[in-house]
C-alpha cells in the first residue's frame, strides 16, 4: 500500500487520496511526493479525466513534512549538504508547479485541467503548501485548523507557501499566517484567503468534484501567471508596498530581537521575490530556505521543538508497564495550582475530586475553571454544552471519602512538609490501594516527602508550572523508592492532559528551578555590582530570554525568592548568600513584585509595568564603566547552562533531550538555541570550556567548568554526539 492512491469516477474526476499507512496523521515522505507526481502525470495524460481532486483518507488532511527527512538529506549530501537541501527543495517546487500549471501551455495558459483540494480537517506545513498550489481549496467545516506554522520550529514555509500566499493576499495580510504561524479555523481561513469555500464534512468531496466539473479556463490560471499581475498591497518599489516592508521589518526585529533567523529570511524571500517573476521568486525562496536549514539555530530548534518534543510526548522514556490511563484524579488543595490542575484534568475528560480544608475554598477552586471556560465562550471556542460537561467532571468538597476510587492523587497544598505529610496520610487511607500519590512541589525533595507515605514506591513528584492551563511543561520527579508504575502513571496522565513531560531524579530544586534560580541570582548580582538595570534586562531579551531576571523575579514574587533563600541556607552549608541582602531588603520595603504593584519595576494602580524602579539606583549606584553586552549575556546564559550540565553529571537529568525541551518549555530558555545542551554544541565544547575559565576568573567559582564539559572539550565531543539518545552521563 502506498501513501497516495487514485481512482477515476464516472464523471471523469480523478480523486488522489493521501493516506499514509500506519499513521494517524499524514506526513510527507520523500518517496511519497514522487508517487503523488506520477499520479498527477497519469491523470493529466488521460483524455477521459476532466480534472483532479486531491484529498485525504484520514479525518485530517496533513501534519506537514517529516522533518527527519531533512536530516537524512543532509547526511546523504556528504560534503555539500546545502546543495542537497537546495536540490530537494527545488524538486518540491517543480512538482507543485506542475500541479499549479496542470498541463497548461507555457505562453497561452491554455489546455490545463482544474485541480481542487478537499481538505478533510487539520492542514499544516507542506499539506497547506500543496493546497495552495491547487486551483481551488474547499475545507470541511468544524474545529480543525489550517495554516503554515513552520516559523514556530525555527524554519519557514519553503515549498512555495511563502511566495504563493504573500502574492495571494499581500505581505501585510500574510504576516499573521507566515510570521506568527497562526492556524486558522475554516471560516477565518476563508476570510484570510487560505481557502475558497467551507462546506459540511459530508459534502466535502462532492463540492470539490462539482467545482472541478464546472471550472472555466480562467479559473485555473493563478494570478501571478496572468498578464499584468500586481502584488496586492503594493510591490516593494511602490510607496504603499515600501511602507509595508519597513513596518514588517520593524515588527520582526521588535518581536524576535534579531535572534531568530527564520523570520528575517522569510521576509527577505517575500521582499526579493516580489521584485521578480514567480519562477525566479520560488528559486529565491528555496535559497533562503536552504540557508535556514543550514543554520545551526534552526537545526537545533527543529530537533528540540519537533523531533525531541514529539519523542517525549510519545513516551520515549516511559517504563515498559501496562497502560496507566487515569480515570479518576483527586487534587488536594484548591489554590491557584490545584485549581489549574483540576481544570486541565477535567478538560481532558478525567473525573476530578477537588479537596480543600474549607468548602468555600474548594468552591473557589472550581470557579477558577468556570472563569476560564467563560473566557473561552466569549472567544467562541467553548460551547455551553462543553462548559457544563467540564464543570460536571469536577466535584469540589472537603470530604476525603470522595477520593475513593481515585487511581491518582495530586497534592498541591502549601510548601510545608508537615502539611503535606498530613494530607498524604489522609488521602492514602481512602484512595485505590494500587493508586499513585503525586506531590506538586517546586523545591522540596520527593524522597523526604515520601517518608509520610505508607507506599513510597507509589509516591512521585509532579511539578506543574504556573499558570497550569498555559504552561506546556510538566516535570516528573522520581524519589529514591519510586517504582516504574508510578513513573508510567505520571507520564500517561501528562499525555492525557496534553502537556509535555520530562522525567528527572530527586535532588533539591530538581532540574528546572535548579537552572532558573542562578539566572535570577546573576541578574541581582550584576545590579549589586553597579551594572545598569536596563542593560541587564535588555541583554537578556536580546539573547532570546522572554523575561529579564529582574522582571522574572517580580512575576514570581520577591517574597517567594526570600523564602527559598532562607530554606536553602538552612539546608545547605555551602549556600552562597551574596544576593540575599538585596532580596531581603526588597521584602522589608514591601516591594514584593507584581502582586504588590511594587518590585524591581514600578507599576500603576492597574498593575501595568511603568519601567524599572528608580529606587534601585539610589541604593546600588550605577558604575561609570559598564560591561560589554556580550559579557552580560554570557553571564546570564552560562549561569543556567552550567547548572544543566551539573544536573546531567549528578544523574538528576537522565536525557539531554529532556534538558533542552524542558528548558525551552519550562522557563523559556532562548528557544532559538534549541536549549542549554544545543547551545553548548553551537558554541562548541572547547570554546564553552574556555569561556567558563574566563568567567570564573572574572566573577567567581560558580562559573567553574564542570568536569564533564572539560572532558568533552578535550575529546572534541558534542553533547548530541555523545548523549543524543539519552545515555546516562556516568555510563558514557
Amino acid at each position: 500500500m502506498t501513501d497516495f492512491t487514485m481512482q477515476i469516477d464516472a464523471d471523469g474526476v480523478a480523486v488522489i487520496t493521501w493516506d499514509v499507512p500506519g499513521k494517524s496523521m499524514n506526513v510527507l515522505a520523500r518517496e511519497a511526493f514522487d508517487t503523488c507526481e506520477s499520479l498527477v502525470d497519469e491523470a493529466l495524460a488521460n483524455d477521459d479525466v476532466k480534472g483532479i481532486v486531491i484529498t485525504s483518507g484520514k479525518k485530517d488532511f496533513a501534519g506537514g513534512m517529516d522533518l527527519n527527512v531533512l536530516a537524512s538529506i543532509r547526511e546523504e549530501a556528504g560534503d555539500n549538504p546545502a546543495q542537497g537541501l537546495f536540490d530537494f527543495t527545488m524538486n518540491g517546487h517543480r512538482i507543485l508547479r506542475k500541479i499549479e500549471r496542470a498541463g497548461m501551455e507555457p505562453k497561452t495558459n491554455k489546455g490545463g485541467k482544474p485541480i481542487a483540494c478537499a481538505i478533510t480537517g487539520t492542514c499544516a506545513g507542506i499539506g497547506t503548501e500543496i493546497a495552495l498550489a491547487c486551483h481551488h481549496r474547499v475545507m470541511a467545516d468544524g474545529k480543525a485548523k489550517i495554516g503554515l506554522p513552520e516559523i514556530l520550529v525555527g524554519i519557514f514555509p519553503g515549498a512555495g507557501g511563502t511566495t504563493r500566499y504573500s502574492r495571494m493576499v499581500g505581505a501585510m495580510a500574510a504576516a499573521p499566517v507566515l510570521l506568527e504561524g497562526k492556524m486558522l479555523e475554516p471560516k477565518k481561513a476563508k476570510s484570510a484567503g487560505l481557502i475558497d469555500n467551507v462546506v459540511p464534512a459530508d459534502e466535502l468531496l462532492q463540492a470539490a468534484k462539482d467545482w472541478v466539473l464546472n471550472a472555466k479556463p480562467a479559473d485555473i490560471v493563478k494570478p501571478w501567471d496572468a498578464k499584468g499581475f500586481k502584488m496586492p498591497g503594493g510591490a516593494p518599489y511602490h510607496p504603499a508596498g515600501f511602507m509595508t516592508f519597513v513596518g514588517a521589518n520593524a515588527m520582526i526585529h521588535g518581536k524576535t530581537k534579531g535572534v531568530y533567523p527564520a523570520a528575517k529570511a522569510l521576509l527577505s524571500a517575500v521582499y526579493e521575490g516580489a521584485l521578480v517573476d514567480f519562477d525566479t521568486a520560488i528559486r529565491i525562496e528555496a535559497r533562503y530556505f536552504t540557508q535556514i536549514l543550514m543554520n545551526p539555530s534552526s537545526s537545533a530548534m527543529i530537533r528540540s521543538l519537533f523531533v525531541n518534543k514529539q519523542a517525549l510526548e510519545k513516551g520515549a522514556n516511559r517504563p515498559a508497564v501496562d497502560d496507566q490511563t487515569v480515570k479518576k484524579v483527586g487534587i488536594l488543595g484548591a489554590g491557584m495550582m490545584g485549581a489549574g490542575i483540576a481544570y486541565v484534568s477535567a478538560l481532558a475528560g478525567i473525573e476530578v475530586v477537588l479537596i480543600d480544608a474549607a468548602q468555600d475554598s474548594a468552591d473557589r477552586g472550581k470557579a477558577y475553571s468556570e472563569g476560564l471556560l467563560d473566557k473561552g465562550m466569549k472567544r467562541g471556542k467553548v460551547t455551553e454544552e462543553k462548559k457544563a460537561k467540564v464543570l460536571g467532571q469536577i466535584t469540589a468538597t472537603t470530604d476525603y471519602d470522595a477520593l475513593k476510587g481515585c487511581d491518582l492523587i495530586v497534592e498541591a497544598v502549601f510548601e510545608d512538609p508537615k502539611v503535606k505529610a498530613e494530607v498524604t496520610a489522609k488521602a492514602e487511607a481512602v484512595m485505590n490501594r494500587d493508586g499513585i500519590f503525586a506531590t506538586n512541589t517546586s523545591t522540596l525533595p520527593i524522597t523526604m516527602l515520601a517518608d509520610a507515605s505508607s507506599r513510597p514506591e507509589q509516591f512521585i513528584g509532579i511539578h506543574f508550572f504556573s499558570p497550569v492551563d498555559k504552561m506546556m511543561l510538566v516535570e516528573i520527579i522520581k524519589g529514591k523508592a519510586t517504582g516504574d508504575q508510578a513513573v508510567a502513571k505520571a507520564l500517561d496522565f501528562v499525555r492525557q492532559i496534553r502537556k509535555t513531560p520530562i522525567v528527572v531524579n530527586d535532588e533539591r530544586f530538581f532540574y528546572a528551578n535548579r537552572c532558573i534560580l542562578p539566572y535570577v541570582n546573576e541578574g541581582v548580582r550584576m545590579l549589586q555590582e553597579g551594572v545598569e538595570p536596563a542593560l541587564i534586562e535588555n541583554a537578556a531579551k536580546l539573547v532570546g530570554m522572554p523575561l529579564g531576571p529582574l522582571q522574572l523575579t517580580d512575576e514570581t514574587s520577591i517574597d517567594l525568592g526570600a523564602k527559598i533563600a532562607r530554606a536553602t541556607k538552612a539546608g545547605d552549608p555551602n549556600y552562597d548568600d551574596t544576593t540575599d541582602e538585596l532580596i531581603f531588603w526588597m521584602e522589608e520595603e514591601g516591594r514584593l513584585g507584581r502582586k504588590a504593584n511594587a518590585g524591581f519595576y514600578a507599576y500603576d494602580d492597574n498593575g501595568k509595568r511603568q519601567g524599572l524602579w528608580n529606587g534601585l539606583g539610589e541604593r546600588y549606584k550605577v558604575a561609570e564603566d559598564q560591561p560589554e553586552l556580550t559579557d552580560v549575556q554570557h553571564r546570564l546564559l552560562f549561569a543556567q547552562v552550567l547548572e544543566a550540565v551539573r544536573a546531567l553529571e549528578a544523574g538528576v537529568l537522565m536525557d539531554i533531550r529532556e534538558g533542552d525541551v524542558g528548558a525551552i518549555l519550562g522557563w523559556g530558555f532562548a528557544p532559538w538555541s534549541g536549549g542549554p545542551f544545543s547551545w553548548l554544541d553551537i558554541l562548541g565544547t572547547a570554546y564553552a570550556a574556555e569561556r567558563c575559565d574566563q568567567l570564573a576568573a572574572a566573577h567567581g567559582a560558580r562559573f567553574a567548568c564542570p568536569p564533564l564539559l572539560r572532558e568533552m572539550a578535550e575529546k572534541g565531543q558534542s553533547f548530541y554526539g555523545r548523549f543524543g539518545t539519552g545515555v546516562d552521563a556516568k555510563a558514557a
